[in-house]
């Protein structure tokens, strides 16, 4: 089993940045493809950026964020971050990161298997 906590979440205005974490435990991190997923009210929950394991070599993102985000991750400290700049209100959801276990690197929801609770990002006008 893997445990993942989201924190970094909150309120930012209209262009600001944040960074958000995911704290994984109960595996080998390294071993861990991870992605961040986001889900807006009413809406069904979308990819948003994946790093392959070990080094993180590959990296993706949805069209919606790519220049904006970048996924990062620090196996000695068994965390993966979303940095985001330039937000707009349209990034308003929340944000949840997801473990795959024996793949490299994947974009796809279904093939995640351990997802943290999320934290919630805000963005205003």
């Amino acid at each position: 089993q893997v445990q993942l906590v989201e924190s970094g979440g909150g309120l930012v205005q209209a262009g600001g940045s944040l960074r958000l974490s995911c704290a994984a435990s109960g595996r080998t991190f390294g071993s861990l493809a991870m992605g961040w997923f986001r889900q807006a009210p009413g809406k069904e929950r979308e990819f948003v950026a994946a790093i392959s394991w070990w080094s993180g070599s590959s990296t993706g993102y949805a069209d919606s964020v790519k220049g904006r985000f970048t996924i990062s991750r620090d196996n000695a400290k068994n965390t993966v971050y979303l940095h985001m700049n330039s937000l707009n209100p349209e990034d308003t959801a929340v944000y949840s990161c997801a473990a795959a276990s024996g793949r490299f690197y994947t974009t796809r929801r279904n093939e995640y298997d351990y997802w943290g609770q999320g934290t919630q990002v805000t963005v205003s006008s």
